[in-house]
């Protein structure tokens, strides 16, 4: 039998813990998370759950476990790899508590990025939410539903999602220097980049990635110093996509939107939304407990 742990697959390793790791190892292909193992999905959409666009280590399965097992949530998650039109990975405008500087998306009206499409269910959508800042006044980001025609989302079957909600944080991304959004291109070359042209970065965080991480780390306080200095060195510009937040961080959840099938076009009858519970590769339904709340934001 195949060894389908996380270990095997080469997708153990928690960014929160390995910081300059970020955003961690995504999957080549699909997969149903469920515990320490990466099984195979046999469909793309699940009508009772919610999807969410992951831009950064929320497409990491050892990101995800580690979230959702420090708030007490073991239920299976179907991970879907899907071609998404009209949002890329850009860099988010703030300084992370867990010692490195996050992706957050940008518009890219004509642009198709391979990006992963989590299907959340309740408990699952609140842990994920409170580890990105949501529940929180001055959060890091806001969930935002990004809808069709404006993102189109391609599920490998070729059906398409009316719309899917993403962390879009509101103060923007960092830019390249010519105005337009900056392309995360991996933690250690971003920081090494950051701080060979920042001088007060570098007096806030040291001059090395392995001493900015470490810096960073569980101090809110710098953290935040270093989130202005970002918007005080001119280095922020808008995402694009903050028309879509709204103000209280996480809109009411929208009901469940038939799946628009392949080829179809406008006007036609849309494929049936796939039915039943997840249940993980022995057969257990998906739920657990009432989440405990998680302990960081990102």
């Amino acid at each position: 039998m195949e060894d389908r742990t996380l270990r095997a697959l080469g997708l153990d390793v928690v960014p929160r813990e390995h910081p300059l790791e970020y955003p961690g190892a995504w999957p080549r292909e699909s997969g149903l998370l469920d515990g320490d193992r990466l099984l195979p999905l046999d469909r793309w959409a699940f009508e009772d759950r919610v999807p969410v666009i992951s831009i950064g280590s929320n497409a990491c399965p050892a990101q995800l476990r580690h979230k959702l097992a420090e708030s007490g949530i073991t239920s299976p998650l179907p991970m879907v790899r899907a071609r998404v039109s009209g949002i890329g990975i850009g860099v988010s405008a703030h300084v992370s508590l867990t010692g490195y500087v996050s992706n957050s998306p940008v518009a890219t009206p004509k642009r198709v990025s391979e990006l992963f499409v989590l299907w959340l269910d309740a408990r699952q959508l609140t842990v994920i939410d409170a580890s990105e800042g949501v529940p929180l006044p001055h959060g890091n980001f806001r969930r935002a539903w990004l809808p069709a025609p404006d993102v189109r989302v391609e599920l490998p079957d070729g059906s398409t999602l009316p719309g899917a909600y993403a962390y879009v944080n509101p103060r923007g991304v960092l830019h390249d220097g010519a105005g337009a959004p900056r392309t995360h291109l991996g933690q250690r070359p971003l920081l090494t980049g950051l701080l060979s042209t920042l001088p007060r970065l570098r007096d806030l965080f040291g001059t090395t990635p392995e001493a900015f991480s470490a810096r960073a780390r569980a101090d809110r306080g710098l953290c935040e110093r270093g989130t202005r200095l970002f918007a005080e060195e001119g280095l922020v510009t808008a995402g694009g996509l903050e028309r879509y937040v709204t103000t209280h961080g996480a809109p009411a959840l929208r009901a469940p939107c038939p799946v628009r099938g392949a080829g179809a076009t406008p006007g036609s009858s849309p494929a049936p939304p796939a039915r039943g519970r997840v249940r993980s590769g022995a057969g257990r339904p998906a739920g657990s407990p009432a989440p405990r709340t998680a302990r960081r934001a990102s």
